[in-house]
């Protein structure tokens, strides 16, 4: 592996009934990334990530990860769902005994790094969608990870929730050295968040980029948003 990997992918695909959904994808995640898998809706995005985290197998391609098994990896994927008739701390003692005593113990400093502390004896059925991604990160926390996977984790949020999440991924990277695949499609939230970027489109890997390119591209009068329809509108799938 390069010296600043983490984890990357080599050849990874997936196929259903003989149709690509993920082509010969390669990807390489370097520590301390906060890295935006953009892309439009059935690009690949999330079977990308749920073979990353093993749910699904790939058809071909490999997953390398630095130090091997070792490597410990958090994640929110699809909907946060909790038991809304338990509370936020009652939920993460039922999610921590998956992992044993130590996420346990973990359970106060992760509603500390979310800031879910005074919230953490309400029952999650009063929680409001933002609240519930927190307690979704806090939950991704608790094995001590070294990467954190989301999927779309500001979807259906007003701007206020948006930006909280947002500085809190950010706060996480820099304060706690963790490294971030944040999978989504809303533009604005990549160039504000991530470091770099990978577009996927129709399975593939078309481009990544640094923010230090896409600022390059801003001076030129062409926006991120600009740049990924040019890349992405043929052969566009909708679905």
């Amino acid at each position: 592996m390069k010296n600043n990997s983490i984890m990357r992918t080599v050849g990874l695909t997936k196929q259903y009934n003989q149709h690509d959904v993920v082509s010969e994808l390669n990807i390489d995640i370097h520590e301390g990334d906060i890295y935006g898998v953009l892309g439009p809706n059935g690009a690949g995005k999330t079977t990308t990530l749920k073979m990353i985290l093993g749910f699904i197998h790939p058809t071909a391609g490999d997953i390398i990860k630095k130090d091997g098994d070792t490597l410990k990896i958090g994640a929110m994927i699809d909907n946060t769902s909790f038991y809304e008739h338990l509370t936020g701390r009652k939920n993460l003692e039922v999610f921590a005994a998956l992992y044993g005593s130590q996420a346990n113990e973990r359970i106060d400093k992760v509603l500390d790094i979310v800031e879910l502390q005074e919230a953490a004896h309400k029952k999650v059925g009063q929680y409001s969608l933002g609240m519930k991604q927190r307690l979704g990160i806090a939950r991704s926390f608790l094995n001590d990870p070294d990467i954190i996977i989301l999927d779309e984790p500001t979807n259906g949020l007003d701007p206020y929730g948006m930006r909280a999440i947002r500085e809190l991924i950010i706060k996480l990277t820099k304060k706690y050295h963790k490294t971030f695949i944040v999978s989504t499609h809303l533009l604005t939230e990549a160039e504000q968040m991530c470091n770099r970027i990978g577009i996927i489109h129709n399975g593939q890997l078309i481009r990544e980029m640094t923010t230090e390119e896409i600022k390059k591209y801003k001076e030129q009068g062409i926006s991120l948003e600009d740049y990924f329809i040019s890349m992405t509108k043929e052969g566009r799938r909708y679905v």
